[in-house]
């Protein structure tokens, strides 16, 4: 399985172009799908979210307790069944509050599973407080994402952060376990040195490594799925940021307003026809975007819309690509018959990734579940396994993926709960240094 850096999209959503790309050939054999008996859409909500939140709980790495980043043993240079990701595991982390309220798991295996990864998290290799993007879950030790990337990961780090501090709210009972968890988690969070990923220069830069320092100097800068990043470093206790450096890094000083219209939708923020959709889902599995506006935009129309674009853009199959359609849509990074790509409006490769529709939920609901039953009752013998739907696949040319990417579960559970019951956008949005982050940064929430 070859893996691309798929949280450097700005470089990927750049780079890759349909010449890029040798698509297999189309089977054009009709295969007839067996009946599924119908559920009602509230039974396969449900039904959906335990198996996917299976992935995290059932199939997590022993010795850690966090999420394996792939489900196939061979991938990553053999390393598949060892390497965790700290992003996707903050993504499984955030529905475990879920999990024990729907009756998955009980309080106590959720606290004892906690204290398992925190004693990993604690004695992992860190950098300046910030957590690698892989780790080898035997071990602790940094599992290189790529040849300049062995050390810290700070989009990475906010994502488990996020998982971390919608837990750490969660754990509200005044008794000694829960408030050393609680404790264990605000020092996490006040070990990431924020700051020094500023380098003087009023912009956050993604990576460091103490072999290769700033050598891939990518700076996060808006519109994309890391938002968040800036409202934890504004909100440190420690290491706090300024409001000059989100406007000047992140809002590139209102560089990344959009404005134009797409296939019948205005998009407020970002590249044109809005770019992959995990883009409106990664930061918002926390971030509450319903009451979330600044001077650029209401993060909630701009999720909307977004969506909605992506929407409009599979229905209308400019490229006539066989299952596309109204119920069948949803263009996000993933694995693909290629390996791994980001895929949207301008890099669409006949490839539908079902966390892009289900991750929508909260913003696309009436689309969201047209899609979850297409999924569901259509592509069932070829689409769903034992943890949920697989990654990605597609109808023209007859790729159906079979495993998972925890990057892409996790946002599964997360959205559709907040969607349901906005359950981890309350929990998150109580957090103090949350609430300090969006109003040094001038948010109104």
């Amino acid at each position: 399985m070859k893996f691309a850096l798929f949280t450097i999209t700005a470089f990927l959503t750049t780079n890759c172009t349909n010449e890029d790309i040798t698509a297999p050939p189309p089977d054009v054999g009709f295969i007839e799908q067996p009946t599924v008996e119908r559920i009602s859409s509230e039974a396969l909500m449900d039904l959906v979210q335990e198996r996917t939140f299976n992935y995290f709980w059932e199939f997590a790495e022993s010795n850690s307790g966090l999420a394996r980043e792939t489900s196939k043993d061979n991938a990553i240079g053999g390393d598949g069944a060892r390497v965790v990701t700290t992003g996707g595991s903050g993504f499984g982390i955030a529905s475990f509050p879920a999990a024990v309220e729907r009756g998955w798991i009980t309080r106590s295996e959720s606290i004892e599973r906690m204290q398992k990864i925190l004693n990993f998290l604690e004695n992992c290799e860190t950098y300046h407080g910030a957590f690698s993007h892989w780790y080898l879950g035997d071990s602790g030790v940094t599992r290189d994402f790529s040849p300049l990337d062995d050390g810290a990961d700070i989009v990475e780090t906010a994502f488990l952060l996020e998982g971390l501090l919608i837990y750490k709210q969660y754990m509200s009972v005044n008794d000694p376990e829960e408030l050393d968890i609680r404790n264990r988690i605000t020092a996490l969070y006040d070990n990431v040195e924020w700051s020094f990923f500023e380098r003087g220069q009023n912009v956050l830069t993604w990576h460091w490594s103490p072999d290769n320092e700033f050598a891939i100097d990518l700076q996060i800068q808006g519109w994309n799925e890391a938002l968040l990043v800036y409202v934890l470093a504004a909100g440190s206790n420690t290491f706090p940021i300024t409001r000059e450096t989100y406007e000047n890094g992140w809002a590139r000083n209102g560089q990344m307003v959009n404005g134009n219209t797409y296939v019948g939708t205005m998009l407020p923020l970002g590249v044109d026809f809005g770019g992959p959709l995990f883009y409106s889902h990664y930061s918002f599995i926390g971030l509450d975007p319903r009451n979330l506006s600044d001077q650029y935009a209401n993060y909630l129309e701009q999720n909307i819309a977004h969506s909605l674009i992506n929407y409009e853009y599979c229905r209308n199959n400019p490229k006539d690509f066989l299952g596309y359609g109204g119920d069948s849509w949803g263009l996000t990074a993933s694995n693909d018959y290629n390996g791994y790509a980001v895929h949207d409006p301008l890099n669409d490769i006949g490839v539908i990734t079902p966390t892009a529709a289900l991750s929508s939920f909260p913003y696309t609901p009436d689309k969201s579940m047209a899609a979850m039953e297409y999924f569901y009752y259509n592509l069932n013998d070829r689409l769903w396994g034992q943890y949920g739907f697989y990654d990605a696949f597609s109808e023209e040319f007859n790729y159906f993926d079979d495993g998972y990417l925890a990057i892409d579960q996790g946002p599964i559970v997360a959205m559709i709960e907040n969607h349901r019951t906005q359950l981890l956008w309350n929990l998150f949005m109580q957090d103090e240094q949350v609430q300090k982050g969006l109003d040094v940064l001038g948010f109104i929430y």
